[in-house]
């Protein structure tokens, strides 16, 4: 078996993935084993660890180790975690999921604080979906806490990296998502007071979280040695509390913040714009239902998923189901729904027309989009999304087919929407002559020719197809 150090934890100086086949590994440098072999034995957390909020994981025995790695790991301490099937990252995550994501790393603040123990870091990063629910998935960031200092030195990162996107996000609809393709450590108070109204940089949550810092920068460079000293009380309650009473106050702006101020009409209106009468709406869900309950795919993309109407019916027959949408409230109220349905559901912010690129260090820290996709699925769902990606985003039908065929492993639930339809009548915007060879014998010839074509049925009225296939070659 080849293993591989995963570039993701390239940046932690206390030790390394390695990535083994399907099989991931962390490995302690020998500096850091004592603290880590006590951390990782504490009762409190391998609770946190049971109840889904800490990525589970298990101590390996040195020859069991070697075993997997293929190399001695001299005096170092290795445990396997659990690998969760497709890793997601804040570039992909709308204003929900980002607020989701810094309650659970508050939460796991206030527990650990009760154990001599602290978080050094606080970066989305350390955080992953699995369907609705994020997980703590870095637990290097965990350390030995002084119990005489009162200040998180995390704190800087926590409001740079959670707290001004998600409040840019809800105040100002400015996408949180969108941050993170720019910086992968979120956005600086001096960067978010430029873009507030004088007025709005004394109100709250402003004025304490933007204002303040940017108007103390200036006194605390020039008292850099000062600012910068360890600070100890005498009493370590006190110091205890005045971190409890920081980690509840971000609490409380992160969930004041996890509501938009601002919404857009997208979701409202779908049902009005969408061509679909009630009765053609439940003749596709029925098709797809069929689908579903015939085949029992496992792991299902829904592609434009909007409503997740089809997400949901996927995730009720039994399957892991990733739902992307390049609608960023669309796909934050699809994941309050998912959540509150528990149905193992991740969606994500992802236009398939322009999917997240791999980031980070030489391309290496975060894979793109469709690395972790491509072949992941075993059916993919493309219902009333080809002719926003063939006329908006210009894509030739044989790409988008070829693309369908890199995503699924087999099954590829697709629409077929018409020149003549209202809906892509509106997108033509008059191009009409640019599409006059577009039909449903072009787009069956060349669906064939990746796909064989099990089933077409006609929604009723709005003379639209829907297309069972599956991919050639499947064995």
């Amino acid at each position: 078996m080849t293993s591989v150090r995963h570039s993701a934890s390239l940046r932690d100086p206390a030790g390394y993935l390695v990535k083994c086949g399907n099989r991931l590994i962390r490995v302690i440098r020998p500096e850091f084993v004592n603290e880590y072999r006590l951390l990782l034995t504490s009762s409190w957390l391998q609770e946190l660890s049971q109840a889904g909020s800490v990525a589970t994981y298990r101590i390996l025995h040195t020859d069991e180790a070697v075993g997997i790695l293929g190399h001695e790991v001299a005096n170092c301490l290795c445990l396997e975690h659990e690998v969760i099937s497709l890793p997601s990252y804040p570039s992909e995550w709308p204003l929900e999921m980002l607020c989701a994501a810094a309650e659970l790393t508050l939460v796991l603040c206030l527990h650990a604080l009760q154990q001599d123990v602290g978080l050094k870091d606080a970066t989305p990063f350390n955080i992953l979906f699995k369907g609705p629910n994020p997980v703590f998935i870095d637990l290097l960031s965990f350390e030995t806490r002084d119990t005489h200092n009162p200040i998180w030195l995390a704190h800087g990162q926590f409001i740079r990296s959670f707290l001004l996107p998600a409040l840019l996000d809800a105040h100002y609809g400015m996408a949180c998502h969108s941050t993170f393709f720019i910086n992968r450590d979120g956005i600086e108070p001096e960067d978010v007071f430029r873009l507030l109204s004088p007025l709005a940089r004394f109100t709250p949550p402003f004025l304490g979280n933007v204002t303040m810092p940017v108007l103390l920068a200036a006194r605390a460079e020039r008292q850099s040695s000062k600012v910068y000293a360890l600070k100890k009380l005498s009493d370590p309650d006190q110091a205890t509390f005045i971190q409890q009473s920081l980690f509840s106050r971000l609490t409380r702006t992160i969930q004041t913040s996890s509501t938009r101020r601002h919404p857009s009409n997208t979701w409202s209106t779908y049902n009005e714009t969408c061509s679909y009468t009630s009765a053609d709406t439940t003749y596709k869900a029925a098709f797809v239902e069929q689908f579903l309950s015939e085949s029992r795919p496992t792991r299902v993309l829904d592609v434009g998923c909007n409503t997740g109407i089809y997400s949901f019916l996927a995730a009720r027959n039994g399957a892991e189901v990733v739902a992307i949408d390049l609608d960023p409230e669309v796909v934050g109220r699809l994941w309050l729904s998912a959540k509150e349905e528990q149905a193992n559901i991740l969606p994500l912010v992802v236009n398939l027309a322009r999917p997240t690129p791999a980031l980070g260090w030489r391309n290496c820290e975060t894979s793109s989009f469709l690395e972790r996709a491509e072949g992941y699925f075993d059916a993919v769902l493309m219902l009333a999304v080809v002719h926003h990606l063939l006329v908006s985003d210009q894509i030739p039908l044989d790409e988008i087919i070829e693309q369908a065929s890199r995503l699924t492993s087999e099954w590829l639930v697709i629409e077929y929407v018409g020149s003549d339809d209202p809906q892509f009548k509106r997108l033509l915007r008059g191009r009409d002559a640019l599409y006059g060879w577009f039909g449903r014998d072009v787009f069956e010839k060349i669906l064939s020719k990746s796909f064989e074509i099990i089933r077409r049925n006609e929604v009723p009225e709005n003379g639209r197809f829907l297309y069972l296939a599956r991919k050639r070659n499947v064995h």
